[in-house]
């Protein structure tokens, strides 16, 4: 890192070197990579649970995370680009154990009839796997509300806060959720949310079917809706797909 400091300037930040990569700067991609194959190998051991070393299949996952994590960061990813590219490593790593799975459970079943040693360390190897998987999805979630809360502090907000406030009805939950979605998918109310760190009421009331009393009161949720539908929340986004569901 002090390398690509000394070449492109100690004020820059590596948030600002993310967006000159998206501009096409891709010998700075290049140095980048390099420079973060540390942290690229700390974030995948974390979910492995063993040393990762550069020729592993999981490494190279995690490389091409990180750069899925260069090109697709913006503001309203959070403030830092390690805390998102940790998240998007963590992720396609995960991903990629998932699918290792189910290839096992495809296998496993021309054991299954069997009573041989072989075959009972297969089963015990599979089961294994799948409570590894278990438990570094629960690990993922703690890294995601983490990352979450983060998000909320820049708003002057807490997740407890999050939680208490919530709408109680159903009705007014999936109301705030629309209202959340149209801000999400509107560039110009986006932008500006993520500016003054203000929900734009104003200019929200104009193109929804919501009340701005109802707007107003459900201000911090509908907040925290759009950060989980602009972010890369695998769990969190469940939480409102089940809400829109119920």
């Amino acid at each position: 890192m002090l390398n690509i400091l000394f070449k492109f300037g100690r004020n820059r930040t590596l948030e600002e070197m993310a967006i000159q990569v998206q501009k096409g700067d891709q010998q700075l991609q290049n140095d980048l990579i390099e420079q973060y194959k540390p942290f690229i190998a700390k974030a995948v051991s974390s979910v492995c649970k063993r040393y990762i070393e550069e020729s592993d299949d999981e490494f190279s996952i995690g490389l091409i995370a990180f750069n899925e994590a260069i090109e697709k960061y913006t503001k309203e990813k959070g403030s830092s680009l390690l805390a998102f590219a940790d998240l998007i490593i963590k992720r396609r790593v995960i991903d990629h154990i998932r699918k290792e799975a189910r290839v096992q459970t495809f296998h496993l079943q021309a054991y299954e009839e069997e009573e041989d040693e072989f075959a009972q360390t297969k089963i015990e190897a599979h089961l294994s796997l799948h409570e590894h998987i278990k438990q570094i999805e629960q690990e993922f979630r703690k890294d995601e509300i983490l990352h979450f809360q983060s998000m909320l502090k820049t708003f002057q907000l807490s997740f407890y806060e999050i939680v208490d406030q919530s709408p109680k009805h159903a009705d007014a939950r999936i109301n705030a959720i629309e209202v959340a979605t149209f801000i999400a998918n509107n560039e110009e109310v986006k932008a500006k949310l993520f500016k003054k760190k203000q929900l734009p009421i104003r200019l929200v009331e104009k193109h929804v079917a919501v009340s701005r009393k109802t707007i107003e009161r459900n201000r911090k949720y509908i907040i925290a809706m759009v950060i989980i539908l602009t972010g890369d929340y695998v769990y969190l986004k469940d939480y409102l797909k089940g809400v829109l569901n119920s």
